[in-house]
């Protein structure tokens, strides 16, 4: 049987195939790069708020401690309730903390992920830079 035979490119067509890539390439780059500003800006947001609710969790985990000791040594009510209050106070944060913490790994995940794409467009860009500058001499 006979194949048929493939049409050979015209120099428009490789042109304009190059072109798109190139126009892809450059909608990537800044794509990536407005992602990665916004990422990191989100990154420095978790950080303060991991580390604000770090630093409340240990407040409160000694202030229950001291509410604990009161209510064993005189259980009034007002004792007691400042151990309930604080208890309570307690749990939320460790929970909000809990959820803190896992958007703020999330987070670096794909803030890791989008630093590595931003690398490799970058060497792209330069890569056809370069090869452009030796193709015009």
């Amino acid at each position: 049987m006979a194949r048929a035979k493939k049409p050979i490119a015209k120099s428009s067509a490789v042109e304009k195939n190059i072109q798109t890539a190139l126009d892809k390439l450059a909608l990537a780059t800044t794509a990536v790069d407005t992602a990665v500003t916004v990422r990191a800006r989100d990154a420095k947001k978790n950080t303060a708020a991991v580390k604000r609710l770090a630093k409340r969790k240990a407040t409160l985990t000694k202030r229950k401690g001291v509410a604990t000791r009161r209510a064993k040594k005189d259980s009034t009510t007002e004792n007691r309730q400042a151990l309930r209050t604080v208890t309570k106070d307690l749990n939320s944060t460790i929970k909000e903390l809990t959820k803190a913490r896992a958007t703020k790994a999330a987070n670096a995940e794909e803030l890791k992920a989008l630093r590595a794409l931003q690398r490799r467009t970058k060497g792209y860009n330069r890569g056809i830079a370069q090869t452009d500058r030796a193709l015009a001499k």
